[in-house]
């Protein structure tokens, strides 16, 4: 039998707890989103986003409705892949069907964003509620699987023996887990050790850990026949008390949906967002993990993988770090996933390239090159105090060292 969806439905986006805005089903599987009044004459208003002020750093009021998906800001607050499918199926909702999986989803989303039905709305019909009461563990897994990422990733709290668990009721842990790849050998051993070295070397990076998978309760059956360690950051848009702190990515600023966030913008224009946005700080910052990135040979350098963080509701800064990866292990032709300046080649990284990417980011040129300089400095030294320390594979380690050698910028400036 075919089921008939209602020709309106309403779901609140809340920020920091408070409802700014409306995401509406108006019929036809199109949405449509609009900031309540109360948000727009708040001279004080939490920033919802970079995307939403334009040139002149007025709030934008007027937008265009979206078939099947929402916009881009919200999409991808979503899961991707196979992880968006999983999900769907969890709680009983079309994967492409955007408007509804952030119904499903909403508790548990990055940043300081809730999405919720309004007053008085009840589940669509088509989705399957007498099969979530049947089976309500569905539900739950679904509001505790819900940060956007393509690994499998859990939001995860640290019980009072001191491991890490899959909380039952979904609502935001204060940490992240992700599990071994099925693709790839020893991905967990090689992040927590890219993430070690950028904060041995100083860099903004959260509280991180390899696990035993002995030690995490409710994860999938048979994920330990893939590795026996899971690597777990803590979650830095989460507050001791449980709080919130808003964060966006880079795929959210620039309104790109997450199949797009190889291929629209560079590192540069990235780096003018910050200039124009941020800190002087969070500038040397960025330049100092695009340069260890480079270094290290890591090709998943998206949009979705550079963020920002609002630490006063309103005014942005750098985000910490994270999904240091190198790649190279895997994908031996790997380039950087976005162009620094004209180029993604690991190869083209040499002072050229990062003078032209500071002359046409309009940065000053010295504090990128200092910046380089000093960072391939700190990471000589590091890793050849640290690295054989670390938990990274042989193999790991081994291409890591010859990729260096291709990397000009070593030589030219180390």
């Amino acid at each position: 039998m075919v089921m008939m969806m209602p020709n309106v439905s309403v779901l609140n986006v809340n920020l920091y707890g408070e409802t700014i805005g409306t995401l509406t089903n108006v019929g036809g599987d199109r949405t449509l989103f609009a900031f309540t009044d109360a948000y727009i004459n708040d001279t004080n208003r939490p920033t919802l986003g970079l995307s939403f002020k334009d040139e002149f750093g007025t709030l934008t009021t007027d937008f265009r409705n979206y078939q099947t998906r929402v916009m881009p800001f919200f999409s991808n607050l979503l899961p991707e892949g196979h992880l968006r499918k999983y999900l769907a199926e969890r709680a009983a909702v079309n994967p492409e069907r955007e408007f509804y999986l952030l119904w499903a989803l909403g508790n548990d989303l990055p940043g300081a964003i809730t999405i919720t039905p309004a007053d008085g709305e009840m589940w669509p019909v088509d989705i399957d509620e007498d099969r979530i009461r049947r089976n309500d563990d569905h539900h739950e897994n679904a509001l505790r699987f819900s940060l956007a990422g393509v690994q499998l990733k859990f939001s995860a709290i640290t019980d009072a023996a001191g491991g890490l668990t899959i909380p039952a009721t979904g609502a935001g842990g204060s940490w992240i887990v992700k599990l071994p790849s099925r693709e790839y050998d020893g991905v967990p051993e090689n992040e927590f050790s890219m993430m070690k070295l950028a904060a041995m070397m100083g860099m903004n990076v959260p509280a991180i850990d390899l696990v035993s998978l002995d030690a995490i309760k409710n994860v999938p059956a048979g994920i330990e026949q893939l590795g026996k360690d899971a690597f777990v950051i803590e979650r830095f848009d989460r507050l001791p008390g449980g709080g919130r702190v808003h964060i966006e990515d880079f795929a959210q600023i620039f309104g790109v949906y997450a199949e797009r966030k190889y291929k629209q913008a560079s590192m540069r224009n990235i780096a003018q967002v910050i200039a124009a946005e941020g800190s002087t700080e969070d500038l040397v910052e960025f330049v100092r993990r695009l340069t260890f990135s480079m270094i290290i040979g890591n090709g998943d350098m998206h949009l979705k993988n550079w963020s920002l963080i609002y630490p006063d509701r309103r005014h942005v800064s750098l985000a910490p770090a994270y999904d240091f990866v190198s790649t190279i292990p895997y994908l031996p032709e790997d380039g950087t996933g976005l162009n620094i300046s004209r180029s993604k080649a690991f190869t083209d990284f040499n002072v050229d390239e990062l003078s032209h990417f500071a002359v046409k980011a309009a940065i000053p040129k010295k504090m990128v090159l200092d910046t380089a300089r000093d960072t391939i400095a700190a990471f000589q030294e590091t890793w050849a105090n640290e690295a054989a320390n670390l938990p990274m594979s042989r193999d790991v380690r081994t291409a890591i060292e010859g990729h260096m050698t291709t990397v000009p910028i070593m030589d030219e400036l180390g």
